[in-house]
């Protein structure tokens, strides 16, 4: 969805929004396009109380899921500070439970 909206060929030159409408009386263009196609999203998903704001929540965890360093997250998700980024991280008990299964007994190979 993004790289359609990025590679739009009535795409104004000068506008820097990814959903963008037509200028206003004022002559600026506003992102009001945006909460449409989120509106349509979510509804053909069944997703009525997905907000947005929601994905980078997921992306953080993922990240930390990943293996980067809190150092690395926080670079790419722009967090200033360590308890805001712990804030964001949601990791799912599936994931910990493999983890933990991958523990072997005391004096064996441990993964």
């Amino acid at each position: 969805m993004f790289k359609a909206a990025m590679d739009n060929p009535v795409r104004p030159i000068d506008c820097n929004l990814v959903f963008f409408g037509e200028p206003g009386k004022d002559g600026k263009r506003r992102p009001y396009t945006f909460t449409k196609i989120w509106g349509q999203l979510k509804k053909k998903l069944d997703l009525p109380d997905f907000r947005f704001h929601d994905l980078r929540h997921e992306a953080v965890s993922r990240l930390v899921e990943g293996g980067l360093s809190d150092q690395e997250v926080s670079a790419i998700s722009g967090h200033k500070s360590m308890q805001m980024l712990k804030r964001y991280t949601h990791l799912r008990a599936e994931d910990l439970v493999s983890k933990l299964d991958k523990i072997t007994r005391p004096g064996s190979e441990v993964y």
